[in-house]
């Protein structure tokens, strides 16, 4: 079966029209975070995001800044490969009070979060972010988190625009594969990281989403053999849409997929291995084996909310758009289970 192609956007374009719909020119995806995310209007129903997930060669770092528009939650999290060792400490700020988390309507704008519990400084500058992080009390520790990480110019990112209908559609921005420097300091331990062989991803999402939802992510930035390789591949939540967020990025070049994928697990045991194939094609062959589970769970009455991320390795193939194979071997990275009523 042949594969339609997504519009590609390459000039500067607004997600909303003046109404706060969803403007058509948006649809599509662009290989620069050139959406301007002019979300207005839909009460309560919008949803933002800006996620890191930095891989050190010791720990991965995560940081969660969310407005859900009834409440913003944020939360940062801390997983050692070796002894498992995890903690996560989450700040939820309701309505009212959420107001003055200001989300920036740019990918690599500014964002910051100060409260009593700990602080969150993200700053962009010069193809660099910058991200501090500190708590006096992070899983009874002290932590300070320093981290620079580099936008290399040449590089595509993945941005796209999927719609569900003119009310409800979301765009999402995934940047890969960039070389991150710097440091964590959990008490007295110091985790490095070092350009060649650490690297970041970020996750960001401006959207209206319906009351319910459920999707799957996986994703993955690391070397191998040499090469910046970024995987992207979500499920569920695009299907039917005529959109994806699929694609591999190789060195800065970004392959985009244009099929959906197929995300096969056991719902009664995430800890058995995952398999993520593309629907008609050969394009996508991936086995995931997860070593970590991360389960987080909100109940709070009108709003419920379950994710199941799995830190493991990724194995097999994928198709390039220039004809040849990619081998995937013992390749870290995380993918998720979410549903939401929010």
């Amino acid at each position: 079966m042949t594969q339609h192609a997504e519009r590609e956007i390459t000039e500067l374009t607004r997600l909303c029209d003046k109404k706060g719909n969803l403007n058509p020119e948006a649809i599509g995806f662009a290989r620069k975070p050139i959406i301007d995310c002019n979300l207005s209007g839909h009460y309560l129903r919008k949803k933002k995001w800006n996620k890191w997930y930095i891989f050190g060669e010791e720990i991965l770092f995560f940081i969660t800044i969310s407005h859900l528009d009834y409440a913003a939650v944020c939360f940062v999290s801390f997983l050692e490969f070796e002894t498992q060792r995890f903690f996560e400490k989450t700040i939820t700020i309701p309505l009212g009070i959420g107001n003055k988390l200001k989300m920036p309507t740019r990918v690599l704008e500014p964002i910051q979060l100060k409260n009593n519990e700990i602080h969150i400084n993200i700053t962009y500058f010069q193809n660099q972010t910058f991200i501090k992080v500190t708590s006096d009390n992070f899983d009874s520790d002290p932590l300070l988190a320093e981290l620079t990480i580099q936008h290399p110019q040449e590089d595509d990112s993945l941005n796209v625009v999927v719609p569900w209908n003119r009310h409800t559609f979301h765009f999402t921005a995934k940047h890969h594969a960039l070389p991150t420097s710097g440091f964590v300091k959990l008490g007295d331990r110091v985790y490095q990281f070092n350009e060649e062989d650490c690297y970041a991803v970020l996750n960001f999402g401006r959207g209206v989403w319906p009351r319910e939802a459920r999707w799957n992510s996986a994703m993955a930035s690391q070397r191998v053999r040499n090469q910046r390789i970024g995987l992207n591949f979500g499920g569920q939540w695009t299907d039917g849409t005529g959109m994806t967020e699929n694609a591999v990025f190789v060195n800065g070049h970004m392959s985009k997929i244009h099929e959906d994928v197929l995300f096969n697990y056991d719902h009664a045991n995430f800890m058995k291995p995952w398999y993520i194939t593309s629907k008609f094609t050969d394009t996508v062959m991936l086995t995931f084996h997860p070593f970590f589970e991360r389960n987080a769970k909100t109940d709070a009455k009108l709003v419920k909310s379950q994710t199941h991320q799995l830190v493991g390795y990724f194995n097999g193939q994928i198709k390039l758009d220039d004809g040849s194979t990619l081998l995937i071997q013992q390749m870290l990275g995380s993918v998720e289970d979410n549903q939401a009523k929010w």
